[in-house]
């Protein structure tokens, strides 16, 4: 009992803004730990890029806590001069901390929406740097007034913009972890509502060091979001491990399935083969009659029913045909390809089926790339093939192509019929389809994922049931792909 009282009176005569300064500075320290220590190897999550900046932001500001508390406690100790180091320190750890969180907002902001802010980003950079120089400069005409007056203009500017930018990114973010795992998407959520909360206790609740207990209270509000930003970060980073999880089960899965459709392949090559010759003299014959038929007394109906007989052959032989490119995935040599000139071909082997589409293209002069003419046509014919089906009664599909960085993508969008969300993750498997028996193989978007990963680069595409699909194809451009030949 006595060790108890003798603690309590040792503990009640610390003021009680050393151990909030502590706890404060702890936590972002914690922070900045926990982002550098996590494995984003790999990852192909945009977070990833901007993340370290989050990092340095909290260990710059856990820094800038702790040493608040040396000239609380040894200030007796200190001379004028000393103290106004630790200010002026103090003031540019202040000053960077928040231009780092700033740039992690913005660009945070620019990897979800495709956003360009170099120019909003190089604005905020000059600023910092002005201001830095501006402290620098005034030299020993600096006090301790004017270290106050900065300090506040700071918060009020940098601090406050700082925190509702980022809050505003990770909120937004919350949109594109919804489909690896809900929990973390509401840890992104509530990191992005304690980071506004930040801002404003950080940011404009600021108040004079005479007035300690509501410089106490402003500590404590910016302490309690620090937690909860730290809380819920910390949470949220576990999305790296989920995507790690995630990509090795689809690597085994993509083992499991080449084991199977190897030997499957051979057959239904074997198939194809022997379904291709009867088709052929069957479509001549065909044919061949059709032309007879047409120079005497032939009832319309006949005609219409060889006519049938014909389509009928026809789709027997795209089925064919999908399952010998199935077999034989194999590639050319890739040569200078423009994006442009592949679509147009692709629509021109399509006309026929898009009398009830409204077309619309917003195609931008791109850069060429290396690929196969060919199986790139065969790409955007299955893609766009697939909006018309979609779309039975008519509707649109909009067509765009876009330089972003070292890649062209090409975006289709219709306003058809939607994937359901359980079979999203399930559109590129071989032969799956949720087409009517007899109408497809379910091999198109497998063979155009196949073919755009032999072009090094990707397809995805973002679905929602009864609204329609988007199918996004990102492929380096020949600059690029020859940068990366000739450094491996």
């Amino acid at each position: 009992m006595t060790t108890l009282i003798t603690l309590y009176n040792l503990f009640s005569k610390i003021p009680m803004i050393y151990p909030l300064y502590f706890f404060y500075g702890a936590v972002f320290l914690f922070l900045g730990i926990a982002i550098f220590v996590t494995n984003m190897k790999g990852s192909d999550l945009k977070l990833a890029n901007s993340l370290w900046m989050l990092g340095i932001f909290g260990f710059m500001h856990g820094v800038h806590e702790w040493l608040e508390l040396y000239p609380l406690i040894h200030g007796e100790q200190m001379s004028l001069q000393d103290i106004f180091l630790v200010r002026l320190i103090l003031l540019y750890l202040l000053l960077f901390s928040f231009f780092f969180l700033l740039q992690f907002g913005l660009s945070l902001i620019s990897a979800i929406d495709d956003k360009q802010m170099n120019p909003i980003n190089a604005i905020f950079f000059i600023v910092v740097f002005v201001l830095a120089a501006i402290i620098w400069e005034h030299g020993s005409r600096v006090d301790m007034s004017f270290l106050w007056n900065a300090e506040v203009g700071i918060r009020y500017s940098l601090g406050l913009s700082a925190g509702l930018v980022t809050s505003y990114g990770l909120i937004t973010y919350t949109y594109k972890t919804k489909n690896l795992s809900m929990a973390v998407s509401a840890n992104f959520l509530y990191a992005g509502i304690a980071f506004a909360f930040y801002g404003i206790f950080g940011g404009i609740f600021v108040f004079h060091t005479d007035s300690f207990d509501l410089h106490l209270i402003a500590s404590f509000l910016r302490g309690v979001s620090a937690a909860f930003i730290s809380f819920f970060i910390l949470h949220a980073l576990n999305i790296f491990n989920i995507e790690t999880r995630k990509k090795i089960e689809q690597q085994s899965r993509i083992l499991v399935q080449s084991e199977k459709l190897s030997s499957l392949g051979q057959l239904a090559a074997g198939i194809a083969h022997e379904i291709n010759n009867p088709l052929t003299n069957a479509s001549l014959g065909i044919q061949t009659l059709k032309k007879k038929l047409m120079g005497g007394n032939v009832k319309p109906e006949v005609v219409k029913k060889l006519e049938a007989v014909e389509k009928n052959i026809d789709q027997a032989s795209v089925i064919a045909r999908e399952l010998l490119q199935f077999y034989h995935t194999g590639g050319e040599n890739l040569a200078p390809v423009n994006i442009n000139k592949v679509i147009d071909g692709s629509l021109t082997l399509l006309t026929y089926k898009m009398k009830n589409i409204d077309l619309e293209r917003n195609q931008e002069s791109v850069p060429d790339i290396m690929g196969v003419h060919g199986k790139l046509v065969q790409v955007f014919v299955n893609v766009l093939s697939n909006s018309v089906e979609a779309m039975p009664k008519g509707g649109r599909i909009r067509i765009a192509t876009v330089q972003k960085n070292d890649q062209v993508q090409v975006s289709v969008t219709d306003t058809g019929s939607g994937i359901a969300k359980e079979n999203l993750s399930r559109v590129f498997d071989p032969f799956f389809t949720t087409k009517e028996i007899g109408r497809g193989t379910g091999l198109g978007l497998y063979l155009s994922y196949g073919i755009i990963h032999q072009h090094h680069g990707v397809i995805e595409i973002d679905s929602t049931e009864g609204k329609g699909t988007t199918v996004i194809i990102k492929i380096p451009t020949r600059e690029r792909y020859e940068e990366n030949t000739n450094s491996g």
